[in-house]
Formats: C-alpha cells, structure tokens, sequence
C-alpha cells in the first residue's frame, strides 16, 4: 500500500504546473557563494534545508520526510535532530532527494525536461560506472580497471555538482517563499489592453470611419452655455386659441396612466 501511494504520489507530481525559481542551470548564478557552500559542506546544508523546509518545527520531522520504508520507524519523535544529522550523513542523496519532494508537494512544483535529464544523465552515470567495476573485478583487465576508476571519478564529480545545484535550488525556493525577494504583488483587476503595431503609437482603423480623437466632439453642435432657454420661447400665440378644437374625442373614461 505504501509503495503504491508513492507511485501515485509520483505521477501526481507530473502534473503540477508551478515551476522552480531557478533551474538547475542557473543556480550557480543565482547564488553562487552558497553553492560553493553546498558543494564543500554538502551535508550541513542539507541539515539546515530539511529543518529551514519543515519552517523550524522539528516535531514535523520524518526519517526522509516520509517518502521511504523507514520513515517513522527510526524513533523520530523522541530526538529528531539527531536522526536528522544520521540521515543527512548515512543517507544524503535520499535526504536531497526528500527535501525536494517535500518543497515539490507543498509548493505544486514540477521538475522541468532539463533538470530531469541533468538529473537522470547523473543516475545513468553512477549505473554505468557501478557496471564498469563489477566487470573490472570479473576480467582482471588493467585497461578495464583503469577505466571503472576515471568512469567512477566522472559519476562522483556529476553528483557533487548535481547534489550543490540541487541544494541551491532549494534555497533558493524557500528564500522566495519567506519573501526574501520582496514582497508579492497584490492581487488585482489588469487593466484593459490594446493590440497596436511597436511603431505606431495609435492603432490604424481598418475598415472603420475615422473617428476623432479621444475628448474631441463628434460633429453634434456644443451646446449653448448662455442664453438657455433661448428669449422669446415659447413664441407668443402658442398654443393657437380654439385649441384643440371643438368635436375633438375626449379620453376614455376609466383610463390611467
């Protein structure tokens, strides 16, 4: 049951539509002393992430925030800081890993194409290097081995640098959502928008009368501002006498308005 939610959780996660701060191609940029912090002390950064994630409160705390078998097995609630200092030095990549789910599930964040193949052509290098050593020890070859070792070099020097980015990522995130960037703008009505060419400041009317400019009348005559009503108005004699004249049908009776 557990493994199953997880798969579910997994697909869910497919299809959250918010996406990172930054990418992880761009957080060396965006924070580049913390990155060289993540990549130096990469577990006493991802100690003050996990509990910078859980917003300080350590009794939220779970062995790889819930995500594995072991989670809430591992005597959590009586010392969580120290479970959470074992996990991030036995257990970093799952501790990353966990952090990232959890800001991923509370923030509705998804994991774009390109940091899904940086991450993914990090994993395939740590297999492929794993098989180079276990075929290194099966052949006894020299040039094999020589081999294994540089690919072993290669997969470590991705994933430190993978793990760093990753990590700065984080930060990076959580630094937005504690309104380190400013605060966010107020929610409010945009106002209306026009479709005109960048070299024209008024758009052209098209198959359109020519209409005048914005506070310009439209061909009706002002009207008088003295005077009003005109002298002499009504002229004299109205109505004419006898009017209306004599026969003329009286309303019905009975009628109301």
């Amino acid at each position: 049951m557990a493994s199953q939610a997880h798969l579910e959780k997994m697909q869910l996660r497919q299809n959250y539509r918010n996406v990172w701060h930054t990418n992880l191609m761009s957080t060396i940029q965006a924070d580049t002393p913390y990155c060289c912090f993540a990549l130096w002390c990469a577990p006493c950064v991802s100690y003050l992430l996990r509990k910078r994630a859980l917003y300080d409160d350590m009794s939220r705390y779970t062995c790889c925030a819930g995500y594995m078998p072991c989670s809430g097995r591992c005597g959590e609630s009586r010392c969580p800081e120290f479970c959470l200092c074992t996990e991030v030095f036995l257990c970093f990549g799952n501790s990353v890993a966990s952090t990232r789910f959890l800001l991923q599930d509370e923030f509705n964040i998804q994991t774009t194409q390109c940091d899904n193949c940086i991450i993914g052509f990090m994993l395939v290098l740590q297999q492929l290097a794993c098989i180079f050593s276990i075929i290194a020890m099966i052949v006894g070859s020299d040039e094999i081995s020589e081999a294994s070792q540089l690919l072993n070099c290669l997969a470590d020097f991705v994933y430190c640098t993978v793990c760093a980015c990753m990590q700065t990522q984080h930060k990076v995130e959580m630094d937005k959502r504690d309104g380190k960037f400013g605060p966010q703008p107020a929610m409010a009505v945009p106002p209306v928008q026009q479709m005109s060419r960048f070299d024209q400041s008024v758009p052209p009317s098209v198959g359109y009368p020519q209409q005048p400019a914005y506070g310009q009348p439209y061909g009706y005559p002002p009207p008088p501002t003295q005077g009003y009503p005109a002298q002499n108005y009504p002229p004299a004699g109205y109505p004419p006498q006898n009017y209306p004249p004599a026969g003329y049908p009286p309303p019905a009776s009975g009628y109301t308005r």
